[in-house]
């Protein structure tokens, strides 16, 4: 069975609300649902679907250079020069934490709702909300 390539995006759309509940929404454009109140919700951000437009990205395969051309994410791509097909996923918006204990850097996924953590260097757990 072949396994499925995938290439992240660079290009990331804003970090958004929810306009009911405050929350914050997932990272993605057109309609989305808040995970956190259930709100449907309409993005839309010409910026980014431009800018997706025209993103270069490295074949996973033969590593030629390709311009995207796609205003979605994720995007189904097949290289022109190998022809190896791939998705290009959304980019997964990555923030950096301080432990409130021991005040070290947690680099982590940025996703709605509240998350428990434990730091890996002074094992105190504590929660984060985005």
């Amino acid at each position: 069975m072949d396994e499925q390539l995938i290439v992240e995006s660079k290009i990331a759309p804003p970090p958004l609300s929810c306009p009911k509940c405050n929350g914050l929404l997932p990272s993605a454009l057109g309609d989305i649902e808040c995970e956190l109140c259930g709100a449907n919700v309409r993005v839309e951000h010409e910026p980014t679907r431009t800018q997706w437009m025209k993103e270069r990205i490295s074949c996973p395969t033969c590593s030629k250079v390709l311009i995207v051309g796609v205003d979605e994410r994720p995007a189904e791509l097949r290289c022109g020069g190998c022809d190896t097909q791939f998705t290009l996923e959304a980019k997964v918006i990555r923030v950096e934490i301080e432990c409130p204990s021991c005040n070290r850097g947690l680099r982590m996924r940025q996703r709605p709702g509240e998350r428990n953590i434990t730091c890996p260097a002074c094992s105190v757990g504590f929660k984060v909300s985005f």
